[in-house]
Order: structure tokens, then C-alpha cells, then sequence
């Protein structure tokens, strides 16, 4: 019989771990017997999040900036020993505006933190998986990477971006041993989410009559699939970006889903 999914001599830093993804995926993470290291811009969060979670340890950072990102994965891995797992959930929204009215300054810090902290925590954290030939990474792309939404071109490139970046990295890492995939997560219930609720930049009854499954998801439906793709159980999973997100990539007829009755 097949294990269930165990983490136990596990070491994992979880980015953005102080709300939403990256904090269900690290209390699952924790629950399943990995030593958890936490980190996140908001320092403050940080604490309470440690105690939610049971992971081991916190840092502080912003993952766009080359120094802090290198530093973060230089304290997780002395904290814990090593890093064999990597979580890159930090992330932060946009606004519904147009390109030609789109602000450099906050296209650019949408795109820096989404993809670029990306990219730099990988490059940290990969470069000590390369030298011990073992490892798993999980991104966190979107639905909005896969295909265009108007009016949030520096999220959608950077989610892009982050797809492209996850093949790319599972091709140069593959012979090391270290497997690199990432899930495209539909509208979940985070604090990201419910800020761009209350700013009114979309209409969640549209969002739940678009999808399949009728409804956002749960930060914990995300977290079991990242735990998957970090897991044993995905050993022969690489390159992957996996959508999460209720059958909405899977649907392509106009309008809303089109209720079907079998009654």
C-alpha cells in the first residue's frame, strides 16, 4: 500500500507564509512532519503566523530585493540544517486599469514581486539543492498567467512569467535531482482577494457563475496541491504548472457556465 504523504527530515522554506497560500500551505506543510521556515514582508504578521502554523522559525524580507531574498535563504538553511523544499507564494495584487493608464512605479512593483522574487528565492534556495542533487520547488502562477485578463497586464505577465521560469528551472535542475512545478490557483479566499472585494475591482457572483465548480476556493484546496506537487508522490512530476482553479481554464463557451439539468 502506497504512504500517505510524509514530510518528516523535511526542511521547507514557504514565502509569503505570513497569510492566505503560503500560510495553509505551511501549517499543512508542518502538519505532515516538515521543519517550516516562514517568511514575508510583513514582519509583524510573522509571529502570530509562527504560532498558527507550528513551524519552526521566521524571517523577515522583501523578496524583490536581491540582498534580503539571498539573506532569508541563507537563515533558513542554517536554521533547519538545509532547504529541501521551497515554496514561493509571496505575491502581491494589482488593479483593473488599463496599460495606457497602468503607473510605472506600480506595474513595475507588481512585476518585481511577483516574478522576480520568484526567480531570486529559486536562485538562492536552487543553488544549495544543486550542490546536494535533491530538492522540490513549488510557484505559485495564477489563472490569470494562463490566458489575458484586461486590465491586469503586470499580474498576468508576471504570473506568465513565473510558468515559463518553472519549465525553464525544472530543465536546467532536472539531472540535480530537483523538481521544479507550479500551480495556477483561480480566485481563492486570501487577504489579497478579499482586499480587491472590498475596492470592489470585481463582482464575485460573475467570478462564481464563470466557474465550474461554482465558487472561489479555499486556501487549503491550494495548499493540498502544493503539498502534492512537494511530495513523493509527484516524484516523476516536473515542469508542471497545474491549474487549481474549479474548471475555470477548462471552460470556453461564452458567458456563464451553462447549467445542464438532469433532473
Amino acid at each position: 500500500m502506497t504512504p500517505a504523504i510524509d514530510f518528516s527530515g523535511r526542511r521547507a522554506l514557504v514565502t509569503g507564509g505570513a497569510s492566505g497560500i503560503g500560510e495553509m500551505t505551511a501549517k499543512l506543510l508542518a502538519e505532515l512532519g516538515a521543519a517550516v521556515m516562514l517568511a514575508d514582508l510583513n514582519r509583524d504578521a510573522l509571529p502570530a503566523a509562527l504560532e498558527r502554523t507550528g513551524a519552526a522559525a521566521w524571517t523577515a524580507g522583501d523578496v524583490a530585493s536581491e540582498d534580503d531574498s539571498e539573506r532569508m535563504v541563507a537563515e533558513a538553511a542554517d536554521r533547519l540544517g538545509g532547504i529541501d523544499l521551497l515554496f514561493n507564494s509571496a505575491g502581491i495584487g494589482d488593479d483593473l486599469v488599463p496599460l495606457h493608464r497602468q503607473t510605472t512605479a506600480r506595474w513595475r512593483r507588481v512585476f518585481d514581486v511577483n516574478l522576480w522574487g520568484t526567480l531570486l528565492i529559486s536562485r538562492a534556495a536552487g543553488s544549495l539543492m544543486v550542490a546536494q542533487r535533491r530538492g522540490a520547488i513549488v510557484n505559485v502562477s495564477s489563472i490569470v498567467g494562463l490566458d489575458a485578463f484586461p486590465g491586469r497586464s503586470a499580474y498576468g505577465v508576471a504570473k506568465a512569467g513565473i510558468g515559463h521560469l518553472t519549465k525553464t528551472l525544472a530543465c536546467e535542475w532536472g539531472e540535480y535531482g530537483i523538481r521544479v512545478n507550479a500551480i495556477a490557483p483561480a480566485y481563492t479566499k486570501t487577504p489579497m482577494v478579499k482586499d480587491l472585494l472590498d475596492r470592489k475591482v470585481f463582482d464575485p457572483g460573475i467570478i462564481e457563475r464563470r466557474t465550474p465548480l461554482a465558487r472561489m476556493a479555499e486556501t487549503e484546496e491550494m495548499a493540498k496541491a502544493a503539498a502534492f506537487l512537494l511530495s513523493d508522490w509527484a516524484s516523476y512530476v516536473t515542469g508542471v504548472v497545474l491549474p487549481v482553479d474549479g474548471g475555470w481554464s477548462a471552460y470556453g463557451a461564452a458567458g456563464d457556465v451553462v447549467k445542464i439539468r438532469h433532473e
